[in-house]
């Protein structure tokens, strides 16, 4: 079965530098993402309660926006990336977040996705 993209906004009051350092680094990452995270090279190896799901890290712009290709998804060419916004009349930041999902499992990865934001926002104080 084919996975869905979706495309996901949430608001966050933090800096853009520490934000960015939150997405692209292992100690930032596993303040919110995922337990564990270990990098060889431009290979990220996410660990959640014991389970490891690789990702290579396929482009990034610092204070932008990080784009990871999942490793083992199969035939699948899924990603998730997350992109740093700024509104121009507001100066809220926003995290704009693009995953794939099976068309059944989307409110899962919404939940998941939501819980990650809550934890990176209490992580940042934002």
């Amino acid at each position: 079965m084919t996975k869905k993209q979706i495309s996901l906004e949430f608001i966050i009051r933090a800096s853009v530098h520490t934000i960015y350092n939150c997405m692209s680094t292992p100690s930032g990452l596993e303040e919110w993402f995922a337990d564990k995270v270990n990098i060889k090279g431009d290979e990220y190896t996410f660990i959640w309660e014991g389970e490891e799901k690789k990702a290579k890290l396929v482009s990034s712009k610092k204070d932008q926006f990080v784009k990871f290709h999942w490793l083992d998804d199969g035939k699948e060419k899924t990603f998730f990336e997350i992109k740093i916004t700024i509104d121009e009349m507001t100066s809220e930041l926003a995290l704009i977040v693009t995953d794939f999902c099976l068309p059944e499992e989307e409110e899962d990865c919404v939940m998941l996705w939501e819980s990650a934001m809550e934890n990176l926002k209490h992580a940042v104080g934002g």
